[in-house]
């Protein structure tokens, strides 16, 4: 029978609390030695706290407002896609065979540049959020570095991370909310006109574009009344 195999993420955090207090055991069999100190874990969702601190919303909102007319384009250029792709669907041999292959055309070509434009939208919405956030997570990074030596915290686990060797963490030793006052108390934001939201940055351009229409069948047909 094979012997039972620990997951490998906890092994991570096994090895990771061993390596943590081995001076402090090794002392303490030294005879007559001081204790060390003992071992303060912490966790920190740092993806929420970028994007909850007032800094990370104002940047959101800043965000939002930037890149509205070029979602506000993709929009309506899906719509026109959309007409397109009705009127093929619903022309139920009403459009000449000429008519048809021109609302074709018509369709492509705007399709073609409905994907270009939301590239090149994602691209620059993805850019943007890259910046904020590298901005942010430094000096976030400095907030928590000097609360975590003023506590005396032994490691502090990131639970946002990909592949986070935490599988179970007590909301008592959560600093995520702890961070994200410091942060506000130690970069203070200025007044702004723009509404900050309290969900996270903006995501890159959500519309699609529906097939060109070439083939009715994708579109379901509309009945008249």
């Amino acid at each position: 029978m094979k012997a039972h195999q620990m997951p490998r993420n906890l092994w991570t955090l096994v090895l990771a609390l061993l390596s943590l207090p081995a001076a402090g055991a090794w002392a303490q069999t030294g005879g007559g030695a001081a204790p060390s100190a003992p071992i303060k874990i912490a966790i920190l969702n740092v993806k929420q706290a970028i994007v909850t601190t007032a800094e990370g919303k104002q940047a959101s909102a800043q965000l939002q407002s930037q890149f509205a007319s070029q979602q506000n384009d993709l929009q309506n250029m899906q719509k026109q896609i959309q007409d397109l792709q009705n009127r093929v669907s619903n022309s139920h041999g009403t459009l000449s065979d000429d008519e048809l292959a021109r609302l074709q055309r018509q369709g492509e070509l705007l399709t073609r540049q409905f994907q270009r434009k939301q590239d090149d939208l994602n691209e620059a919405v993805n850019a943007a959020q890259s910046d904020v956030i590298d901005n942010i997570g430094r000096k976030m990074l400095d907030v928590l570095d000097r609360h975590a030596r003023e506590n005396g915290y032994t490691a502090v686990f990131d639970t946002s991370a990909q592949g986070s060797p935490v599988v179970y963490g007590s909301s008592q030793i959560d600093i995520t909310q702890e961070i994200i006052r410091l942060y506000d108390q130690a970069y203070p934001i200025k007044a702004s006109g723009t509404a900050a939201p309290s969900g996270s940055a903006p995501a890159a351009a959500q519309p699609k574009a529906p097939a060109p229409g070439a083939q009715p069948s994708p579109t379901p047909k509309k009945t008249n009344p």
